[in-house]
This record gives structure tokens, C-alpha cells and sequence, in this order.
């Protein structure tokens, strides 16, 4: 049986996947200085290492930003273009195992969609993302590697830079723990070290995310909350995340290979006649 391959194409970023059926058999993240190189290198690399020929794909499903610089065939094999909040909210929801969710694409910016099976309706965006949590670490602590910061953040106190409900009041607020945040970076302190910086960014960027999360879960009725995107990636993610769901009784979910979403969903909305 042939295969599908469905492409997520970023500025620089390509993440690829191979599905035969709905069983994903490859996946991988290719970098590159272009989108048209980047999504030409992953195909390549896909087949190299995996002892493809051409003939063995049936299509290439390909979406993202980066989709529109594509303008021919792949390698001369059949390329479709798939719409990416489409794609996004059909990988969430197999990644998930759910029928109906808000899906939340965790990319430079964010995307909240309510997601089905028979329809994905955006919902709302935000400009707080992954491109806000490299610029803000960027420009207050000169560090721009997400994964050594990610381990800075790790090592550093929240209660030293975050105002939290305990801090501003003697009693509980119904529905807000004492150790609820009230204030992102609320303490204004001057002897903050840059491992406790590192985690009120982190920390503000996922507790804005998660916010909006809920809202929209709110907005449509829905209790179950599915996060894609490279920032699933960061080992914080569900650190921050999880927690934060507890506040509003949301059903938050950070399924494996989530930043594979998108891809995957280019590849089941390929299969399935939408485009």
C-alpha cells in the first residue's frame, strides 16, 4: 500500500510525516534556509532514509506557511495544497484519540479552533506564542536556545517574580487558590536571578495561552483542550499547562509527537476529501 506524505512547511522548518492509512510509518523535523528547500529536503531525507522510491507515494499533502512557495509538484509526485487550520484541528483530534475539542496551535503566534471530525471553525488568534517567548528571553536574558532556557526555568522561582493571589489578600477568593498568579511578574524585584526570569517568561507565555484556552473552551462549549505546536515540545510545557487546567476544571491535553499535528492532519484531511 502506498503512502501519504503530509507537510508542514514553516519559514525555515519542515516537519514531515508519512502515514499509510491512518498509521503514521515516518516522521521527522528538516531544517533548512528557505521553505522550498526546507519542504524539497525533508521529502528527500523521507525517502533516503526510509529506502522509498517516488512511485511508492501517492500524494503530498502539503500546508503551512510556507506551503505557498511550493509552486510545482514534489519530486513530480502529486502535491496538494491543504488549509492549515483544517490540517491542524484533524491532527489534534487523531493525536488526542477525540471526536470534537478545542484545538490549540502553539506556533509563533497561537490558533484556537473548535475542531471535528465534520468541520474545524477558527475561533480566535494570538500574537503570544513561541515567537514571544524566544523574543522576550532574547531581550532579557540574551539567550535564544529554547531548550537551555527551558532547563533555566526549571531552576528558577516563580514566587520570586509573580505576584500571586496570597501575596495581595489575607483570605482565599472563592474559585482562586491562594497560590493563584495575580501578576505576571507583578513583584518587580531587582535581585531576580536569570534563572528566575526564565521562568516567569515561561510561565507568562503558557499561562496566556492557557487563558485563551479556556475561553474558547467556554466560547464553545467544550471541556477538552488539545495543544500542538513546537511549544508541546519544550519540557516545561506540561508543567506549566497542566496545573493551570486544574484552576478551571478544563480537561488540558499535550498528546505525544504534538508538534507533528499540523502534518498529520494535512495528511487525514488529504485522505478524507477536504482541501
Amino acid at each position: 500500500m502506498k503512502i501519504n506524505i503530509g507537510l508542514d512547511i514553516g519559514g525555515s522548518t519542515t516537519k514531515i510525516v508519512g502515514m499509510r492509512g491512518k498509521e503514521i510509518v515516518a516522521k521527522e523535523i528538516v531544517r533548512a534556509g528557505d521553505p522550498v528547500t526546507s519542504a524539497f529536503g525533508a521529502v528527500g531525507k523521507l525517502i533516503n532514509d526510509h529506502g522509498l522510491k517516488t512511485d511508492d507515494i501517492n500524494r503530498i499533502n502539503i500546508t503551512g506557511v510556507g506551503s505557498s512557495y511550493t509552486t510545482t509538484p514534489v519530486f513530480g509526485i502529486e502535491t496538494v495544497l491543504v488549509e492549515e487550520f483544517i490540517s491542524t484541528g484533524l491532527g489534534g483530534l487523531y493525536l488526542s484519540g477525540l471526536d470534537h475539542a478545542v484545538v490549540v496551535s502553539m506556533g509563533t503566534g497561537t490558533a484556537y479552533l473548535d475542531a471535528s471530525y465534520e468541520r474545524v471553525k477558527h475561533i480566535i488568534g494570538s500574537g503570544v506564542g513561541g515567537g514571544t517567548l524566544a523574543g522576550l528571553c532574547n531581550a532579557v536574558l540574551g539567550l535564544e536556545d529554547v531548550i537551555k532556557l527551558s532547563d533555566m526555568a526549571k531552576e528558577g522561582s516563580l514566587t520570586a517574580c509573580d505576584l500571586t493571589i496570597g501575596d495581595i489578600s489575607r483570605k482565599e477568593i472563592p474559585g482562586l487558590p491562594m497560590d493563584a498568579t495575580a501578576s505576571n511578574f507583578g513583584k518587580v524585584a531587582d535581585d531576580l536571578s536569570r534563572e528566575d526570569k526564565a521562568a516567569g517568561i515561561f510561565n507568562l507565555v503558557y499561562q496566556a495561552i492557557g487563558s485563551m484556552s479556556v475561553l474558547t473552551s467556554k466560547i464553545c462549549g467544550l471541556n477538552d483542550i488539545v495543544f500542538t505546536g513546537q511549544l508541546t515540545a519544550i519540557p516545561v510545557c506540561k508543567d506549566l499547562l497542566i496545573p493551570f487546567a486544574k484552576l478551571y476544571n478544563a480537561n488540558f491535553v499535550v498528546p505525544d509527537n504534538a508538534e507533528f499535528a499540523t502534518a498529520i492532519g494535512s495528511c487525514l484531511a488529504g485522505t478524507t476529501g477536504e482541501n
